[in-house]
């Protein structure tokens, strides 16, 4: 690439650096882009980027590849009830240990070798939330339902420039550990910050008519119109706790809130700072 198109490049983001200076995002990360080590170093470095230019970003984080192969070394069976991990006692102890240690603090480690400075989090610390068990819709064993948001030390991470990374678990008011979807951490983390743009990271290009047919893909979407495609089964299985979440994060006063394919390296540029846009936007018009 010419030097001359790199600069334009660069001028063609200056207004969308500028509608997102001093806001918060809130990005979910998972999928193939934490198992693939070329797209987790495109993903790190997009968020050193937007920190660089004074965007305030909080990254919530899954792990479910490192979650199955410890389960699998200890021979524990994995099932999933509505889309979501099932978690006996002895599982939800494992997703504490896999999450908040080896998978947060990989993550933390490689924003600061990028030149970033990270904090590595949990829904535990602070009591940052407040959760209890999910009944609606089944049993789903040990895993909660984030009830409140206690944001101030996400807040007082934000505001002394350090980028918080955040394991999607907690304890409820017994202690008892609990799993939570990370696409519903982030979207209520999302609506406490009334963050400007919710960003769900995944392995499609975004919300597709047919789920076998990359080219009906959903460009936006209307709140009002996602009854009618769960009616439909356009929306199911692990979509759903994506789409509710966005859905959610919208009507408690997110600006956007998207879901995008993580599988191309720089999604979260391409969709912030530039008028191209990818994947499915969720909104009230």
């Amino acid at each position: 690439m010419k030097n001359q198109e790199k600069a334009e490049i660069l001028v063609d983001a200056l207004p969308y650096i500028n509608k997102y200076y001093g806001k918060v995002i809130v990005i979910k990360y998972g999928g193939n882009a934490m198992v693939s080590e070329t797209l987790k170093q495109a993903v790190m470095q997009d968020v050193v980027l937007l920190n660089s230019i004074g965007v305030k970003v909080v990254l919530v984080h899954g792990g479910g590849p490192e979650i199955n192969d410890m389960l699998k070394k200890m021979a524990i069976e994995t099932k999933f009830v509505n889309g979501l991990r099932y978690t006996d006692k002895e599982t939800a102890n494992i997703v504490q240990m896999v999450l908040s240690g080896k998978v947060n603090k990989g993550l933390v480690n490689h924003i600061n070798s990028l030149g970033g400075s990270a904090i590595g989090l949990s829904g535990t610390d602070g009591k940052m939330l407040e959760v209890v068990k999910k009944t609606e819709g089944g049993d789903y064993g040990y895993v909660g339902e984030v009830v409140h948001v206690n944001s101030k030390v996400i807040c007082d991470a934000l505001d002394n420039g350090y980028i918080p990374v955040i394991a999607s678990v907690a304890q409820d008011a017994e202690g008892n550990i609990f799993n939570i979807n990370a696409d519903t951490v982030a979207a209520e983390i999302a609506a406490a910050l009334k963050a400007e743009n919710l960003l769900l990271l995944t392995d499609i290009i975004g919300l597709l008519r047919d789920k076998n047919d990359e080219s009906t893909l959903i460009a936006k979407c209307l709140l009002s119109d996602v009854p009618y495609l769960k009616k439909q089964g356009v929306i199911s299985g692990g979509m759903i706790p994506k789409i509710d979440g966005c859905v959610e994060a919208v009507r408690r006063g997110v600006k956007q809130a998207a879901i995008i394919d993580g599988r191309i390296e720089h999604s979260i540029l391409i969709e912030m700072l530039s008028n191209k846009g990818i994947g499915t936007l969720f909104g009230n018009e």
